[in-house]
């Protein structure tokens, strides 16, 4: 795929003093950027890179102040965002369109399947199913009794829908991702058994929602498990029942959600966060990586660090003290000794 500089520009309303008419071929990062290549420029711990590059265009923020003149730079509001946006250019004119129904595949006769769909060989959908227009389906994906699948959504290979789970439009689920398995839910006996709890809920995904690669969401004991729009949910992460994401959060690798948690809207997770069951986070709330929610957080917009989380600030005064723990004991030990 071909650009000029001045198409991209425009496209990313940006503004630029090099010539419009230079080509761009492809897409790369500072170092690895030839003379035909387009790339970003965000995190300062890069600058070097930034002068070092030949990249024959850069998207660097309106904001920034170059310690060296630059030829090759485009101003933008928001270098990330821009860049978002020519990914998904060349994305949609690289990537090859799937559709029509491949063989073999076993589709119930009571399922209803949409217009300009694509379902790959061995994909199963069971009784009741709805697919709605400009779904792709990818090899080897169950769906379940009465699944329903929105617009535009693409399940990648592998996928498991479990049976009334409802997926919202222009939704992603990627390769391996289990939607709708039964929720950990098991009732100590007197003998010491444990009697299984059977969930008899779904799991509801809203639009523009996106689940990675081997990450699973419980359905609910009753009622539903639901993860609101706009969700990104990483690689690897496990959502128990009746647990509620609201919209547009994001969650990274590695990271559990107990039973019944409420995760408010905007939030953002670090990898490998564990939240208990049973307790509300409050809108806006960050929690750095290995962070662990023992109880609800109220206040909004709160950023949190540790096991069990407590403020940034105040836990990176801990941890300093922590660190000089030796020796303080030392010098305790010291005073003790001449007293």
């Amino acid at each position: 795929m071909q650009l000029t500089v001045g198409k991209v520009a425009k496209l990313v309303d940006g503004t630029h003093q090099m010539d419009g008419s230079l080509v761009i071929n492809s897409l790369s990062t500072l170092k690895d950027a030839q003379k035909d290549s387009l790339s970003f420029f965000i995190n300062p711990k890069y600058e070097k890179a930034l002068y070092e590059s030949n990249a024959a265009a850069v998207l660097v923020s309106n904001n920034f102040k170059p310690r060296k003149a630059l030829k090759n730079v485009i101003y933008v509001n928001d270098p990330y965002t821009s860049w978002a946006q020519i990914l998904e250019l060349f994305e949609r004119e690289t990537a090859q369109i799937k559709t029509g129904i491949e063989e073999p595949v076993s589709i119930d006769q009571t399922s209803h399947i949409g217009k300009d769909i694509y379902i790959g060989a061995f994909s199963y959908l069971s009784a009741g199913c709805r697919v709605a227009d400009g779904v792709k389906i990818y090899p080897q994906v169950y769906i379940g009794e009465n699944v329903s699948i929105g617009t535009d959504t693409v399940i990648f290979p592998g996928v498991k829908i479990y049976g009334n789970s409802v997926i919202g439009n222009h939704c992603t689920i990627h390769a391996g991702a289990v939607i709708g398995s039964e929720g950990f839910g098991f009732a100590p006996q007197n003998g010491g058994s444990l009697k299984r709890i059977p969930q008899i809920g779904n799991v509801v995904l809203g639009d523009h929602v996106s689940i990675g690669a081997n990450t699973t969401i419980d359905r609910a004991t009753v009622n539903s498990t639901r993860i609101e729009a706009g969700v990104k949910l990483d690689n690897l992460v496990h959502i128990g029942h009746n647990v509620v994401i609201g919209k547009d959060s994001a969650v990274a690798a590695q990271a559990g959600i107990a039973g019944s948690a409420t995760i408010g809207e905007n939030c953002l997770f670090g990898g490998q966060v564990g939240v208990v069951g049973h307790v509300d986070v409050a809108n806006k709330t960050q929690i750095s990586p290995k962070g662990g929610v023992m109880s609800s957080i109220q206040q909004e917009g709160r950023v949190l660090l540790g096991a069990p989380v407590m403020d940034f600030t105040h836990t990176k005064k801990v941890w300093v003290t922590w660190k000089k723990l030796p020796e303080m004991m030392k010098r305790l030990e010291e005073l003790e000794r001449k007293l």
